[in-house]
């Protein structure tokens, strides 16, 4: 009987080895996670620019590049709400630190309120940091009435610190209902 403790203690120690080795693996990816996902959204443009690095109000940027353009590509979809939208303006250039004002026309197709919100994305993703928003409809939920058109405004510039390769920044908003976000 002796014989089968022993062995059975050296297979709970061994056990218990391991299963010190899958705590400690699992805690080395989940610290890992984070700059694995930057580094895949980079790679694929995929979950480009959260959003908590977007929303920088009441950043202010001094100086001017004069020197180098940007484009702006901007894009919108409304997912699940009866809206229709415009932007004034799909692509534009602009000059490194010069404030910028864009405008989306949105009218509500229902007969009744509808409340949405706007979450951006920024591709690439490394241009997230850069892209300043000032003043954005997407800071607030927008209600609309019935058959209520809106211009909602955004006011962007785009840090002079960008890197000089980054040529073209896209800006989209996807619109969703104000519920299907907050939940």
């Amino acid at each position: 009987m002796r014989a089968t403790d022993s062995t059975t203690a050296v297979k709970n120690r061994r056990l218990s080895r391991r299963l010190w080795l899958v705590v400690l693996g699992m805690f080395g990816f989940g610290y890992a996670l984070v700059p694995l996902y930057d580094v895949f959204c980079e790679w694929t443009g995929a979950g480009a620019g959260r959003a908590s690095s977007l929303v920088q109000a009441g950043t202010s940027v001094a100086v001017i590049d004069r020197e180098r353009w940007v484009t702006v590509e901007l894009t919108a979809d409304i997912v699940g709400l009866p809206w229709e939208l415009e932007l004034d303006r799909h692509k534009l250039r602009v000059r490194p630190g010069q404030a910028t004002t864009v405008a989306y026309r949105v009218r509500n197709t229902s007969q009744t309120l509808v409340t949405g919100t706007a979450v951006p994305s920024v591709v690439p993703p490394r241009a997230a940091r850069y892209f300043v928003k000032t003043a954005c409809f997407c800071f607030e939920q927008q209600a609309l009435t019935a058959n209520e058109t809106r211009d909602m405004s955004l006011t962007f510039v785009v840090d002079p610190k960008l890197p000089a390769e980054v040529k073209t920044i896209t800006l989209s908003y996807s619109f969703y209902p104000a519920t299907a976000v907050s939940s």
